[in-house]
């Protein structure tokens, strides 16, 4: 285990993070993977809850060729880094093989709802049983609380709203698109759901998007070199050009410094 600019990274072969996935599957308690990008780290250095919730987490899978760099400055070498859908695919056939029950959590307009994404999905794996939502006033009013169920019922959420969560409870695996930071903490508020058999939880960012179609993947050798985030500049340079800047620049910046 190790620390970026105070942000826990576990440096893991891909064999040992999917053999600490396969154990969380066995196991009847609740787990939180995160894969951390600069961008996270960056957030984190502005949100304390952020910060703490990574740190919390059962996992903290690197991902992306800046944390790869920026052991090398703290005299380290990382062993394997896996990107958020590479995860979330190889998870997924753990699913498949030993019959769990998976929950896709979208956001109401986003590109790719949790139906498409079931769709998407069921094409490889057409036995694996999978369930969903499109949230919209849940999340924020549980990314920034720690209710249980019963004080969820207080606070006045509407039955629809708590059956929803209810329903995310009877499942084993949770995956969640709705970005960064808000995913992280939706999920982490989860713990407090009563009678849950939640195994395992992580956010997925745009992973939805790659199963859907609706956004391409590089091609292999420049996700081999590191380069991904390259493509997608090409694909969006508006929406990417500002997020980019502070992945490669401003990243960069902080971890030689360690500021």
């Amino acid at each position: 285990m190790s620390s970026i600019l105070g942000v826990t990274i576990d440096n893991f072969s891909k064999q040992e993070i999917l053999h600490k996935v396969d154990t969380f599957l066995l196991e009847d308690c609740f787990h939180q993977i995160a894969t951390v990008n600069p961008e996270f780290i960056l957030q984190a250095q502005k949100d304390a809850e952020f910060k703490s919730i990574l740190n919390a987490c059962d996992l903290h899978v690197a991902d992306g060729v800046g944390i790869w760099f920026a052991f090398l400055r703290f005299g380290s070498f990382l062993k394997n880094r896996m990107t958020g859908i590479d995860l979330m695919s190889d998870i997924l056939r753990m699913a498949n093989e030993k019959k769990l029950k998976v929950f896709l959590v979208s956001y109401a307009g986003a590109l790719s709802s949790w139906e498409e994404t079931r769709d998407a999905i069921a094409k490889i794996y057409p036995n694996l049983e999978i369930n969903g939502a499109n949230l919209n006033t849940v999340i924020a009013r549980r990314e920034t609380t720690k209710q249980s169920h019963t004080d969820t019922q207080k606070s006045g959420e509407s039955k629809k709203e708590i059956a929803t969560l209810l329903s995310v409870a009877r499942n084993d695996i949770v995956f969640c698109n709705l970005g960064m930071s808000k995913q992280e903490k939706f999920l982490h508020s989860l713990k407090t759901l009563e009678n849950a058999k939640i195994k395992l939880t992580m956010g997925v960012g745009g992973s939805f998007d790659f199963l859907t179609g609706k956004r391409q993947r590089a091609p292999k050798f420049l996700q081999k070199i590191g380069l991904e985030w390259l493509w997608r500049f090409v694909q969006e340079p508006k929406y990417r050009a500002k997020r980019i800047f502070h992945a490669v620049v401003i990243f960069s910046i902080k971890v030689i410094f360690n500021l």
